[in-house]
């Protein structure tokens, strides 16, 4: 099945971004505080840095925190920054380019020191950082990157690539190579959902008797995608396998699966490492998932946003790529919160 032009136009941006990262993912290297991807992009000159003290308020900017996901990165920049010493501020955008537009004025109207932003979208996010450059604030993106460099000081992601590849391969070694499955996109505008497909696909096409018959895009949501994968069962009842590009779409096919009695038919993997997801694959419902190290890079990028304010520089590249882990039946026990022990 010919693949939608989101995976054809991300192909150029995948391979320049992650080729120093690495995208074979032949390894599960245990995330890492040491960034494994190089730029040589500096801080931006108009962001105000070197005071030579901590203090202030470190604005922490992310999408809902219904998500399992956001809440852990969120909170744990929140904590962090308050351990350093910084008071703080935590909304959502909701993934909505003008409510993250209206968060980043506010955080700029009251003075804010540093925003950490999980960003609502590559493209429209590159206006609003700047404003916040302008007005000498330095921002510092997490989970997700935005297309263009030398505007953040830092832009902290999980190595997708490595991760999905990780996923694809313990997916494609569950069907054994053949086989029917479906892929479930995210959030077109988010540029890991192309990175993530990708990825996938880098591996699951190497199988001669494995058939993509279905690729869906669920916007990272969970209701979507049991509304799709409900009538996916139906279009396609020997169905054998679903590749989510998250963990939220990923519970939404294991519940329509469930519903349709086809739990031991289908095989199911995502991406996150969400706790949900990783009872699922306690219980037998999901294969596997890979683990973003969130609470990690949350923590990361508030440390670079302090060595910043006192210093007037990260002492790390602008772009910092940190690998991620598959979570499967057999160290799914050692897992706590978006970290594996």
């Amino acid at each position: 099945m010919r693949r939608p032009p989101l995976l054809s136009l991300a192909a150029a941006f995948f391979a320049a971004t992650f080729a120093l990262a690495g995208c074979s993912g032949g390894s599960s290297t245990t995330p890492s505080a040491e960034p494994t991807t190089e730029s040589t992009s500096a801080a931006p000159s108009e962001s105000t840095g070197g005071t030579g003290e901590a203090g202030g308020t470190i604005a922490v900017i992310t999408p809902s925190h219904s998500n399992p996901f956001f809440k852990a990165e969120a909170d744990a920049a929140v904590a962090k920054a308050e351990e350093l010493g910084y008071e703080t501020t935590s909304d959502s955008h909701d993934d909505d380019p003008n409510k993250q537009s209206e968060l980043i004025d506010a955080a700029i109207s009251s003075g804010a020191v540093a925003i950490v932003l999980d960003n609502a979208g590559a493209d429209v996010t590159i206006g609003a950082v700047q404003k916040a450059v302008d007005a000498g604030i330095p921002v510092f993106l997490i989970d997700r990157e935005i297309n263009q460099t030398g505007l953040a000081t830092s832009q902290i992601v999980a190595n997708n690539s490595q991760g999905a590849s990780l996923v694809a391969e313990a997916f494609g070694a569950a069907l054994e190579g053949k086989g029917t499955y479906v892929e479930l996109l995210g959030r077109e505008t988010d540029t890991n959902a192309a990175v993530r497909s990708e990825a996938y696909h880098s591996v699951l096409d190497q199988y001669p008797d494995l058939e993509m018959v279905a690729q869906e895009t669920a916007n990272w949501d969970q209701q979507e995608a049991f509304s799709k994968v409900e009538t996916l069962l139906q279009r396609y009842p020997d169905l054998t396998g679903i590749i989510a590009g998250n963990d939220t779409m990923a519970l939404g096919a294991v519940a329509a699966v469930d519903a349709a009695g086809k739990t031991d038919q289908v095989t199911i993997a995502g991406f996150d490492g969400a706790p949900d997801a990783v009872q699922a694959i306690k219980d037998g419902k999901l294969l596997a998932t890979g683990l973003q190290p969130a609470v990690a890079i949350a923590e990361l990028a508030v440390e670079q946003a302090d060595a910043f304010i006192r210093t007037g520089e990260t002492g790390q590249p602008e772009k910092q790529s940190i690998d991620c882990v598959l979570i499967d039946e057999s160290n799914a026990d050692g897992y706590t919160l978006f970290a594996v022990e």
